[in-house]
C-alpha cells in the first residue's frame, strides 16, 4: 500500500510518537517523585499514606499503558486491553493463592 494513501491520522508520525514517549517519560517521572516525596514528608496518617501511594501507583500503570503500550479505549485497542487485564487478573490469583496456602502452611507450622 502506497504511505501516500494512508490517512494522516493514522500515519506513523515520528515526531508524535516521540512527544508521545517524551510525555509518558514525564508522567511517569513526576508520579515517582510525588510518591517519594509523599514516603520523605509523611504528611498524612500510615495508612491514609499507603492509601495515596496505591492511588499513585495505580494512575501510573495507566499511564504507562497509555503512553507506552499504546492501549485505550478505543474500539480497535479493546483487545489488547482485555488480554493485558486478563493476565493481571491471572497474576493476582497466582500470587493471592500462593500466599494463601504459605500462610496455611506457616499457622499448620507453629
Amino acid at each position: 500500500m502506497n504511505p501516500r494513501n494512508i490517512p494522516p491520522a493514522t500515519r506513523d508520525d515520528p515526531a508524535r510518537e516521540r512527544r508521545h514517549s517524551l510525555l509518558g517519560l514525564v508522567s511517569s517521572a513526576l508520579l515517582t517523585g510525588a510518591a517519594f516525596a509523599l514516603v520523605l514528608a509523611q504528611p498524612f496518617a500510615r495508612p491514609v499514606l499507603l492509601a495515596c501511594i496505591a492511588a499513585l501507583a495505580l494512575v501510573q500503570i495507566g499511564c504507562q499503558l497509555f503512553f507506552f503500550l499504546h492501549i485505550d479505549l478505543r474500539r480497535s485497542h479493546r483487545d489488547d486491553l482485555q488480554l493485558v487485564l486478563f493476565t493481571s487478573l491471572v497474576i493476582v490469583l497466582m500470587v493471592a493463592g500462593s500466599m494463601w496456602i504459605l500462610s496455611s502452611q506457616h499457622a499448620m507450622m507453629g
